[in-house]
């Protein structure tokens, strides 16, 4: 039997890891570490820092993960993704641990939301539960030393894609955007809101603007793509707002 222990990594930065998430490390029979292909090799290294720092020695497995089906529609893709990555996952930890044991992944932020390694752990007959972490809403809003949302207002969690199809919600004070490539801010009519977003949040490349959308807008356009160019990858969020919710 593997017994499968997600713990949510934070943002990149090693202090990240809580307590609880480094005694998971440090117990494991074996740490699997995603590769991403060529580009996003800095996503293996940082991994790879925080088992130097808090698992030096320890049993490693690294895996090339498969890629998306770019022609496919997209739930059907992902859906198919997902049962690749899940045999990736058996086959490594067959072979590094065929009598069992315990096998530790670190999750970019935390294991419960907009990650799919929950999901993609249920295709396998393993016993799984969670350590927390920092979430890059969490970081975000640190970052830019804001509280996340406005006295007894609710706060909406979306994606890019669902920004830019259905624009931003008409009953939404603040919205909380993750998951977006395309800047789907950019479709919004921009009078009338604010937008503070964040990338490589908590590490030293840390990129930061805030503002009227109709200013800070085209300017991280602009910083986006830059660094997306310098690094091969770019991890980001943003946190928009009404005027008078803001």
């Amino acid at each position: 039997m593997i017994d499968l222990v997600l713990i949510g990594a934070g943002t990149g930065h090693p202090d990240h890891l809580t307590l609880q998430g480094v005694r998971a490390l440090q117990e494991a029979d074996l740490v699997v570490i995603p590769r991403k292909g060529a580009g996003k090799e800095d996503l293996a290294h940082l991994r790879r820092a925080m088992l130097d720092r808090h698992r030096p020695g320890g049993a490693v497995a690294e895996i090339d993960l498969p890629v998306r089906d770019a022609n496919l529609p997209y739930l059907e893709a992902v859906d198919r993704w997902h049962d690749a990555i899940a045999q990736t996952w058996a086959g490594a930890v067959a072979a590094a641990l065929p009598q069992g044991g315990t096998v530790a992944m670190l999750v970019w932020g935390d294991p419960s939301l907009y990650d799919s390694s929950l999901r993609i752990a249920a295709r396998l007959d393993w016993r799984a539960r969670v350590i927390p972490g920092i979430t890059a809403i969490q970081a975000l809003c640190a970052a830019h030393a804001i509280p996340l949302n406005a006295l007894g207002s609710e706060v909406r969690i979306t994606t890019g894609r669902r920004l830019r199809d259905a624009g931003f919600p008409g009953d939404a004070d603040r919205v909380v955007v993750m998951l977006d490539g395309t800047c789907a801010f950019a479709t919004l009519p921009p009078k009338g809101l604010q937008i503070w977003w964040g990338a490589y949040l908590g590490m030293p490349e840390q990129l930061l603007e805030a503002g009227p959308l109709t200013e800070a807008g085209p300017r991280i356009e602009v910083a986006r793509a830059a660094a997306r160019a310098a690094h091969g990858w770019i991890m980001d969020c943003y946190l928009l707002a009404r005027d008078d919710a803001a």
